[in-house]
């Protein structure tokens, strides 16, 4: 996948992004109880196929080189987790106008480095794109795009984009406000959104 196929500046949603999208893999994230979506390995490579970071011909790979080094699978999903917990703490204390910790940035910085190292220039028809080199098959792939992608959107004009839900039990989705106006507060206005409407009508109802 080209990492600069979708730029910050195109993007209309979060899941243009793999840093937020990566970022979400965990359901209601700042509560007590997250819920974890990345239980196994094959379960990363299907978000990289979901989010058209690996072909099919490269999931495919992936997940019969884990059959093949289990233990070395289980050792890159713990380091996933624990990229994906670093950014989506750094962010969320971006959208909160805070400073995000200092041991979250260096393993993202860390993660970065890994990342750049396989971050090449190809040919591609009558014009030269940004590529992924893989020298065999890497299990740890997908997260070279997510830590780009994160250091991209950190260093960018459009950081004060990203935000999270402000629904009070912990929701802490992460998105990509692209409104005009930069109004967006929730996840979606179906769930979150939805609820808080209901909690304003209740209360103005009692008020009454």
């Amino acid at each position: 996948m080209d990492p600069l196929s979708t730029s910050i500046a195109n993007a209309q949603t979060e899941d243009d992004l793999p840093a937020l999208s990566f970022a979400n893999t965990a359901d209601w994230h700042a509560s007590d109880r997250p819920l974890e979506e990345l239980n196994r390995y094959p379960n990363l490579v299907q978000w990289a196929l979901d989010k058209a970071i690996l072909t099919p011909s490269e999931a495919q790979l992936l997940r019969q080189q884990a059959e093949r080094d289990p233990d070395r699978a289980a050792a890159v999903l713990r380091r996933a987790i624990a990229l994906r917990e670093a950014i989506y703490h750094i962010f969320s204390a971006t959208s909160a106008g805070a400073t995000p910790a200092g041991d979250d940035l260096a393993l993202l910085n860390e993660a970065l480095h890994e990342a750049l190292k396989h971050l090449q220039i190809g040919p591609g028809g009558d014009r030269f794109h940004w590529i992924w080199s893989d020298a065999g098959v890497s299990l740890e792939r997908m997260l070279w795009p997510a830590a780009y992608s994160a250091a991209a959107l950190l260093a960018s004009d459009q950081l004060e984009r990203v935000k999270e839900c402000a629904d009070d039990r912990g929701c802490g989705y992460l998105f990509f406000d692209a409104s005009k106006n930069r109004s967006r507060r929730w996840c979606s206005m179906e769930s979150c959104g939805n609820r808080a409407k209901v909690r304003r009508y209740r209360r103005r109802q009692n008020d009454e």
